[in-house]
């Protein structure tokens, strides 16, 4: 009888983690980035009648240049997490303050290619999150200090005084802070 406890045991255990590596992956705003789960038993979920007014502080580049900013993926999950809690894209403004070392995710193919010899891999990244309607912008004292022309820059990104007054600004329009 001690080894049918084991294997029941075992069975339970089994069923229990299959359903958890079974659950479904989505990117319901953002296809293609930031996927994430479904869980359908939250109680905890985001509130549909609230408009998401969000400002994320991005500062960081990756160690390497050829890997994609994983604050800018962080983005989009967070536009796929609120989705995937139901909240319509139209419910949500997002605003990125990228400044410091993370405005080199920013640069266009032609000036990321002359820095580090190969193509901009957030580039994708960045035009998804154009298209899902979120505004990018980049400090101007980052551009100033790593002599970053405006032209430089992929089409679209707005360009700052700075990310301190971006994120205070914003805060200040009642749109909460995220640190990524």
């Amino acid at each position: 009888i001690n080894n049918m406890k084991k294997i029941g045991i075992l069975l339970v255990f089994a069923l229990v983690t299959g359903q958890i590596i079974a659950q479904k992956k989505v990117s319901p705003i953002v296809d293609g980035f930031g996927t994430v789960f479904l869980i359908p038993n939250a109680s905890v979920t985001p509130d549909l009648s609230l408009q998401y007014k969000i400002i994320a502080d991005i500062p960081t580049a990756p160690v390497r240049p050829d890997t994609i900013n994983t604050g800018l993926e962080a983005a989009i999950t967070l536009l796929n997490l609120h989705g995937a809690g139901g909240v319509p894209a139209g419910q949500i403004k997002l605003v990125l303050a990228v400044h410091k070392d993370a405005g080199v995710a920013l640069l266009n193919n032609e000036a990321y290619q002359e820095r580090f010899k190969i193509d901009n891999p957030n580039k994708s990244m960045i035009e998804a999150l154009q298209k899902a309607g979120v505004t990018i912008t980049i400090c101007g004292q980052t551009m100033q200090k790593r002599k970053f022309a405006p032209e430089a820059l992929l089409p679209g990104i707005q360009i700052a005084t700075s990310a301190m007054t971006t994120l205070t600004t914003y805060q200040l329009k009642g749109y909460a802070l995220m640190k990524f």
